[in-house]
């Protein structure tokens, strides 16, 4: 094992505070002294917002959210050591801004670029062109150049017309042929929304074969979005930093008129929900999460207020996002041209942040303690109430950590063999004797290459049912989530109606059983 340097907290806390509701108590009263010193009115603000959380309207609570997310963010980067990673992660953020605001006022809306019609960017000589710009900006043509360059032209344009120009044909060229749709394939400055037709929304290429009798017609992708796999290692690594910005900055932030159909949906008139040509109804985010706030966050430069905003609503955010699910993304207010890619932006936010120093432990946080959450910002007191969960897929992992946080103490079974994990990791021994667990700081350690992992159990439909086009890896951060957790337990191998009963179960303590057993019994290949 990779030795790396111990946590040592700031403001006199330790580790196990972390997992601890005494010691969360104690977080949270260092975070509003944090906050009196910052913004002595802010934090009156955040007093009364968690006096009387229903007095605030969607807009105030908006704000305020987005308002107190820098602070916490400080908070934490100064609470766990990480001041400097936490700033270069932002820095990266920043350095995207010019190509972010190129693309949006120049690519897509300058009048130079939009005054040169498709049929005339195809005769476009685009080597020379490239060849003038690097010329003018001293190096290589990359995007980043590209937007750098242009921004300064930009601020002087009389003095650069002819920079201008070149720049100007060079986007049309990107945009509107298909050598320079490929050339730019994997970028964001020179993609624009497209139209979207609902009949037509995957491209294909059309091939016809001779049969005996006459022909017929295949269709496949085209090749050049082909993805070769070999074994079962991932095969989708998500959008980069770059690409979750653009998403995030294509978004138009509709919370600020309280239009963000992405989190609510979208109406008819009558108020009932709108659904799509297909019949699917288009309800937005089940989760209610914060997504518009999440963007404006992101753009803002706040890796880690990004994320606190999606754990108000989604603190198992490692379970959503892309792959996953994507009806946020369906109810998008852009339903005439392509929707904002939530499901990448808000997966690239979590990873951004697991992947800082200490970044699971951050997360881990988040979960438990939530500033920006005005109603539960804590986990409740015990009730001493014992809940029994059957079946450890996505609906009995979710349900067993909002009981937790409601104070409850839940045993939770699966039919599945469930593999167990070191106990410095997880902090349960393999016979379920609890022992203090480790910090983690390179959330890599927690990892496996698919192409070696052993189905572990946990997760029901989400491991046994999911190809490897997900990060399986997630599941175990969504365990260690709640086996950490000491009102937590959890025993694989258990039939519910077998090896135990209602009966016996109600015989056993329990007050409450809920059944998350899922759709029917798994099929795995012995």
């Amino acid at each position: 094992m990779t030795e790396h340097p111990a946590l040592v907290l700031a403001f006199d806390l330790h580790f196990q505070d972390l997992y601890a509701t005494d010691g969360l108590t104690r977080v949270d009263a260092t975070f509003l002294d944090w906050l009196r010193e910052a913004s002595a009115p802010l934090a009156g603000r955040l007093a009364e917002a968690r006096a009387n959380p229903a007095a605030l309207s969607l807009k105030e609570r908006s704000d305020l959210i987005l308002e107190l997310s820098p602070v916490l963010e400080d908070f934490l980067g100064e609470m766990f050591g990480i001041t400097g990673e936490l700033n270069a992660l932002r820095a990266e953020y920043s350095a995207l801004a010019p190509l972010l605001a190129v693309k949006r006022k120049f690519v897509q809306r300058g009048k130079q670029v939009l005054a040169i019609k498709p049929e005339e960017a195809a005769a476009i000589d685009s080597e020379a062109v490239r060849a003038q710009l690097e010329q003018a900006i001293g190096g290589a043509l990359t995007e980043e150049s590209y937007a750098g360059a242009v921004e300064g032209w930009l601020a002087n344009a009389a003095a650069n017309a002819d920079q201008l120009s070149a720049a100007a044909q060079y986007a049309a060229w990107a945009l509107h042929t298909p050598e320079g749709r490929r050339a730019h394939k994997k970028g964001v400055l020179f993609k624009k929304p497209e139209k979207v037709d609902m009949y037509r929304l995957v491209e294909v290429d059309t091939l016809t074969s001779p049969l005996a009798s006459g022909t017929i017609d295949k269709f496949r992708l085209p090749e050049e979005e082909w993805r070769h796999r070999q074994g079962f290692h991932l095969t989708d690594h998500g959008y980069s930093t770059k690409g979750a910005l653009d998403e995030a900055a294509y978004c138009i932030h509709c919370h600020n008129q309280a239009k963000d159909s992405c989190r609510t949906g979208l109406f008819e008139k009558d108020g009932a929900f709108k659904k799509s040509v297909f019949g699917v109804t288009l309800a937005g985010c089940p989760l209610d999460e914060k997504i518009s706030e999440m963007h404006e966050a992101m753009v803002a430069g706040q890796p880690l207020g990004a994320v606190a905003i999606i754990a108000i609503d989604n603190p198992l955010a490692a379970g959503t996002g892309h792959r996953i699910c994507n009806d946020c993304m369906k109810a998008c207010i852009f339903q005439k041209q392509d929707p904002v890619n939530i499901p990448q932006a808000e997966t690239r936010a979590l990873k951004n942040v697991l992947e800082l120093p200490w970044g699971f432990e951050i997360y881990s946080l988040l979960t438990r303690w939530n500033p920006l959450n005005f109603e539960r910002w804590l986990p409740r007191p015990a009730t001493g109430y014992k809940v029994l969960i059957v079946g450890l897929g996505p609906a009995g992992y979710t349900l067993a950590y909002q009981l937790l946080q409601e104070g409850h103490t839940v045993a939770a079974i699966d039919g599945l063999k469930i593999e167990p994990l070191p106990a410095h990791i997880s902090g349960v021994e393999h016979h379920g004797l609890r022992v203090p667990c480790e910090p983690v700081r390179d959330v890599r350690q927690l990892y496996e290459d698919l192409d070696d992992r052993v189905m572990a159990g946990f997760g029901g439909v989400a491991e046994y049912g999911i190809t490897v086009r997900w990060d399986k890896n997630f599941l175990k951060i969504i365990r260690l989530l709640l086996e950490r957790r000491a009102e937590f337990s959890m025993f694989g191998g258990v039939r519910f109606g077998g090896t135990l009963t209602a009966d016996s179960a109600f015989d056993l303590g329990f007050d409450h059983i809920a059944l998350c057993a899922g759709a029917g019994r798994p099929t795995v290949i012995d």
